[in-house]
């Protein structure tokens, strides 16, 4: 644990700066999970996350919502933290070993604002390449759309969708967030096992 706390404070892509007028996007922790959240819409790379997402209830539902998060993570912790409940020792031990994800979206008016909400502004390049991360982190059926699993999540505004890839204690949702910025260009750390690994090194390219 000391080796993976020590790679919060190593940074990946030390020499990011942000991009003045680039894309804004935004990091946001519960304390436990972490999420990327990016504009709904952003014209500059043809990017409509409401087309991606294949969902045709919600062009009008969500309409006039600005932006939309997206997290990755256990199925078994995200769907027994229904209610407002935190999953028991069993779901958090399963999840210690390589099980199945999910992929959490949820949709917001305006920007997330907060303490532990960091906004960073990104390069089109940088959007570009995000969302392609993203994307790539998605479950797709043989028609290579997204497959929802949960037409309701914790509100009305949010929902679940299979992904790739397995979860466990080395791979979590932090890593998941981390690795995602990293992989974009983004300052990120070297290693991420806790939200606040993550927001920290995001903090240090403001």
């Amino acid at each position: 644990m000391l080796f993976l706390l020590t790679g919060t404070v190593v940074p990946v892509n030390r020499q990011f700066r942000q991009t003045p007028g680039g894309v804004p996007i935004y990091i946001v922790s519960n304390g436990f999970h972490s999420d990327v959240v990016v504009p709904l819409r952003e014209p500059r790379t043809a990017t409509d996350w409401l087309q991606k997402l294949g969902q045709p209830a919600w062009i009008n539902q969500f309409s006039s919502y600005q932006f939309v998060a997206f997290g990755w993570g256990s199925e078994g912790f995200f769907l027994d933290s229904y209610d407002g409940h935190f999953p028991g020792v069993g779901t958090t031990l399963r999840a210690m070993i390589p099980g199945r994800t999910l992929m959490h979206v949820g949709f917001y008016q305006g920007a997330p604002a907060g303490r532990r909400v960091v906004p960073v502004q990104i390069s089109v390049a940088q959007y570009q390449r995000l969302t392609q991360l993203i994307t790539q982190s998605f479950q797709v059926d043989s028609a290579d759309h997204f497959t929802l699993r949960n037409a309701a999540g914790y509100t009305p505004h949010d929902f679940f969708f299979r992904a790739g890839g397995r979860y466990h204690l080395l791979h979590t949702c932090n890593d998941w967030t981390n690795r995602t910025l990293a992989r974009a260009g983004i300052r990120a750390a070297w290693k991420a096992p806790l939200a606040a690994s993550v927001l920290y090194q995001v903090r240090r390219a403001q």
